[in-house]
């Protein structure tokens, strides 16, 4: 019995290839020209073939430029999206692209015409469900329900670190020369991280419904001395944060998951439009999400570019862009005493403490001095630190 072929480089055949001579499947090919990868080699037949077929019939091709109506053929394949472009020279998208370009640019492509893309471009990803997960805090070693500090004393921990954005080793201070309790600053980090375990599921349970209109975009920290990016989406009219998501970059990964937490608890009859800025993670993205979606509860995406209105686009949405640009502000605001992080989990943490102050605790002008998400259970506290027990008492 032929044994599937032994891959040494960990760079497998994709799933969707098979031999088109004898139909093996794709655990029977490997790639045969090194590096190159556009060559496969057929373990059963020994027949050699190219990855991807330009000159694929119309009638068999899987997608169609939707300004030509020609047949897209795959260009490129790796492991999480499979490339598909238009060949077609006379497509108006090409045209339109080749009358935009300068002069300097119509000179440099004569020479280096790989440096511009002018063809219509789909790409197909193949993210699956269980990758579109939003990152939690990891599950602490301390139980809050079970610390030796009264409730109380939490609720004040977190007020000073999170709602006024004191380090932790400041908050450690006060509690210990304005409250005579004995805390260490450690001890302050560890509360955080066992608090925002329970808050971020608080913050899922009663994100409530989204407006129509969702601004978005992304702010960078540091891990580990690393950039690390912080997508936020917020509600055009509430001006609750409906999405939060830390990532190590921001391709489309990231950018889908905050979009698909965004509008999770939308209506389904629902007419959503997200703003973003011109960071093509959001097209990308966005089609993805299009893709799961019926032609008529299809997501309108509007792109502010640069900080001039150029275009009429950008001019008419520019406040949305404004408002989520605030919140970035706010945002840095509370996270600058940490003055970076030493782990992804400390920066998930206090992300999700941020947002639980934000959208349940900090009033806001704009509001009439509300919260963006009003609780009853809260209401009747009059205290930040009550109300910080509160939900923690909630959350649990």
């Amino acid at each position: 019995m032929l044994k599937p072929v032994k891959i040494r480089d960990g760079k497998p055949a994709p799933q969707i290839e098979q031999c088109p001579f004898c139909k093996a499947p794709h655990q029977y090919l490997y790639y045969n020209d090194g590096k190159k990868r556009s060559q496969l080699l057929c373990k059963v037949c020994s027949s050699t073939f190219k990855t991807d077929n330009r000159y694929k019939r119309a009638a068999k091709a899987k997608y169609y430029c939707p300004h030509c109506q020609g047949a897209l053929f795959r260009w490129k394949t790796r492991l999480d999206v499979i490339i598909h472009k238009c060949s077609n020279d006379n497509c108006p998208h090409r045209l339109n692209a080749l009358k935009q370009l300068n002069p300097a640019e119509q000179t440099l492509r004569q020479t280096q015409s790989s440096q511009f893309k002018l063809c219509y471009i789909y790409r197909e990803y193949l993210f699956q469900a269980q990758d579109l997960v939003v990152a939690s805090p990891l599950k602490p070693t301390v139980d809050i329900r079970k610390i030796y500090n009264s409730s109380n004393v939490l609720g004040l921990i977190l007020s000073f670190l999170v709602s006024f954005a004191m380090s932790a080793r400041k908050t450690a201070y006060i509690m210990r020369v304005v409250f005579n309790v004995n805390v260490s600053y450690q001890t302050v980090l560890n509360y955080a991280e066992a608090a925002a375990y329970h808050c971020h599921q608080f913050n899922m349970r009663f994100k409530g419904p989204i407006d129509n209109e969702s601004a978005g975009d992304e702010t960078y920290i540091k891990i580990a001395g690393e950039t690390a990016y912080v997508f936020l989406f917020t509600s055009s009219k509430k001006h609750s944060i409906t999405s939060y998501h830390v990532a190590n970059n921001r391709e489309t990964l990231p950018a889908i998951i905050a979009m698909n937490e965004a509008i999770r608890t939308a209506d389904p009859d629902q007419k959503l439009t997200l703003i973003t800025d011109a960071n093509p993670s959001y097209t990308a993205g966005v089609m993805f999400l299009n893709e799961q979606r019926d032609k008529e509860h299809q997501i309108t995406l509007k792109q502010v570019v640069g900080l001039q209105n150029l275009d009429e686009i950008s001019a008419e949405f520019r406040p949305f862009k404004q408002l989520i640009e605030r919140i970035n502000r706010t945002f840095k605001f509370h996270v600058r005493a940490s003055a970076g992080f030493k782990a992804t989990n400390g920066a998930v943490s206090l992300t999700v403490l941020i947002v639980t102050h934000y959208n349940f605790l900090r009033p806001h002008m704009s509001l009439n001095y509300k919260v963006p998400i009003e609780l009853p259970e809260l209401q009747a506290i009059s205290t930040l630190q009550g109300r910080w027990a509160k939900i923690i008492s909630m959350a649990a």
